[in-house]
């Protein structure tokens, strides 16, 4: 067995090992459905109907399922990068306890041990983000179901995309990172900002024009969107198929962010794949960097 799969192993079983990070990092999505599902299902669904013109009458089933589409989309936005970060502090764990020294005295490349913190991370956040994708799931189906099967196909590519996103994110950050404290600090933060950056506790129209424009230039903006495409898009497709107007639907897809705009131009769905899918790469890269800077002045 080589040396990166054994550090990925102990990794992972370490991750799940410690019950601290590991049930906060699984209960934190289930609580997020609970709240958002308790108080903000009633903000989002008096907001939906109340932009709808009067004219217009809709089932309780399609209302339910687009404001249950919303809130998921909502949990797996936050949650493939928040949990990125809890499974990734072991890396600062390490230092912090000092057995990082043990590992770099070991013959174990520095690459290999980057490498082994980098899959490992990734491996245990899409291990929680797809059982929360069920969860969340199965929550729509019982609400108002209307997704497709492709619909759920690209919804797990979004998600493997956050999580990659995610997990070079906090590799970059927690690199930086050394003690308990800051392991802290740090969660806190993300925990409690990554949410309004992104769009997903308050959709971006619903902010300044000069501070959309900020948030539009952040990539994880763009995977929120995604995620909410494709967990709404058959809401919007049976809307349609009931005659409701293109033009109302597509001012619902402006509000909930379904359509994103990056200076007055409309940001189409492979355009936003291409973001993110450059952004990981460019942050994968970084890391890369700042640990062969590291072994070259050690």
């Amino acid at each position: 067995m080589s040396i990166s799969l054994i550090l990925v192993k102990r990794n992972i079983k370490l991750f799940f090992r410690d019950k601290g990070m590991f049930l906060t990092s699984l209960i934190t999505p289930v609580i997020l459905l609970v709240l958002y599902a308790t108080f903000l299902g009633n903000v989002y669904r008096d907001s939906f109907t109340s932009n709808l013109p009067d004219t217009l009458k809709l089932s309780e089933s399609m209302i339910e399922g687009l404001v249950g589409s919303q809130l998921i989309s909502s949990i797996l936005a936050v949650s493939c990068v928040t949990v990125a970060f809890c499974s990734n502090f072991l890396m600062v764990q390490d230092k912090a306890n000092g057995t990082i020294k043990d590992l770099r005295i070991s013959p174990v490349k520095s690459a290999t041990l980057s490498l082994s913190y980098y899959i490992a991370t990734l491996i245990s956040t899409l291990n929680i983000c797809f059982v929360a994708m069920g969860i969340c799931l199965a929550y729509v189906a019982v609400v108002g179901w209307y997704m497709t099967l492709a619909d759920v196909f690209f919804l797990v590519l979004d998600i493997l995309l956050l999580v990659l996103f995610g997990t070079a994110l906090s590799s970059i950050i927690n690199f930086f990172l050394s003690t308990q404290g800051q392991i802290s600090a740090v969660g806190t933060i993300i925990s409690a900002g990554y949410g309004f950056i992104c769009g997903a506790y308050m959709p971006i129209s619903s902010f300044g024009e000069g501070l959309q424009k900020i948030i539009s230039f952040l990539p994880g903006t763009y995977g929120t969107s995604l995620i909410r495409n494709h967990t709404m898009q058959g809401v919007f497709a049976e809307m349609q198929n009931q005659g409701i107007p293109a033009s109302i639907i597509e001012e619902l897809k402006d509000s909930l962010d379904c359509n994103l705009y990056f200076l007055g131009n409309q940001v189409s769905i492979p355009a936003m794949y291409m973001i993110l899918g450059i952004t990981i790469v460019v942050l994968i890269g970084i890391y890369i960097l700042l640990n062969n800077f590291k072994k070259y002045n050690s």
